[in-house]
């Protein structure tokens, strides 16, 4: 059983990773100047080396070398490496465009996004609480449809491509660290030639020597890296569960900073939607048994 302080740490460590996460908009819209693509090429290419600074920091390069020689694993990686790529840019592009709210939207809806994922793709058979949430998330895109006219694509978008993106991550079953790190080491060459067609045609913000800007671009693998840091050490300390709850701290974060420091719009019709959501993930959180394999 683990000691007292131990879980006080990983609480400490939990709160740390899903705050900085909750906090994060703040970083996207100093760089909002530039464009999502752009930011997105900075993102993975310093990822890469404050990643490759800490793989040989924590001697992890054995975790490397053991997952490169596995064809199967890289083949998994490779389709995780587009996924969250793609959440990535989505999330970039949300914040530059004053979707704070309708970003939080879509990390609040991921864990019923999860549960329907294993249900179509891993023959899990869902509880009756599990059934009642995904009603209630569904209630909210419909309303969503009827009030606007249009469905959530952006919250949508980032809860499926993160949905899938833990599915698949869960199947290769690599360390975090190791695994973003040849994650972000496959997208470079595709993210290099993009800033080089940039450069070439000079529509890049990142320039030398380095200004504000660009100083900013070169922080994003920092941004990636240290609260992935702080997460590794909560998920060694505490319980899933506790995990699973404190995780609603980022997007609550977001949605407020959305609300109150960007002054997006919020409407009653907004507010039905996200209590839609509130009381699935209320109702999500009572049940906490695993879910049942059907077979």
């Amino acid at each position: 059983m683990k000691n007292f302080s131990e879980e006080k740490q990983g609480v400490i460590y939990a709160i740390l990773a899903f705050t900085f996460w909750g906090l994060v908009p703040i970083y996207f819209k100093l760089v909002k100047s530039v464009s999502p693509t752009e930011i997105l090429v900075h993102r993975i290419f310093w990822s890469v080396i404050f990643l490759t600074i800490l793989i040989f920091a924590t001697k992890q390069t054995y975790l490397f070398k053991n997952i490169i020689r596995d064809r199967k694993k890289l083949k998994i990686l490779f389709l995780t490496s587009i996924l969250i790529s793609a959440n990535w840019l989505v999330f970039i592009w949300a914040i530059s465009n004053n979707r704070i709210t309708e970003a939080s939207l879509g990390y609040y809806i991921n864990p019923i996004v999860n549960v329907i994922l294993g249900v179509f793709f891993l023959s899990e058979k869902p509880t009756k609480y599990q059934k009642i949430a995904i009603i209630f998330a569904t209630l909210a895109i419909i309303n969503e449809l009827i009030s606007f006219g249009s469905i959530p694509l952006v919250s949508i978008s980032l809860a499926l491509s993160f949905g899938l993106y833990g599915m698949f991550r869960k199947k290769v079953s690599v360390p975090s660290i190791a695994g973003l790190y040849i994650e972000t080491l496959i997208v470079s060459p595709f993210a290099l030639i993009y800033f080089a067609y940039l450069a070439q045609n000079s529509q890049n913000a990142f320039t030398f020597p380095l200004d504000y800007v660009s100083w900013l671009l070169v922080s994003a693998g920092l941004i990636t890296v240290i609260p992935l840091i702080w997460f590794n050490a909560a998920a060694t300390r505490i319980s899933l569960t506790k995990l699973g709850f404190l995780q609603y701290i980022g997007p609550t974060l977001a949605f407020l900073l959305g609300i109150f420091v960007y002054h997006e719009p919020f409407n009653e019709k907004k507010l039905i939607t996200f209590t839609f959501i509130w009381i699935a993930l209320v109702i999500f959180g009572i049940d906490s048994k695993p879910l049942k394999s059907i077979k």
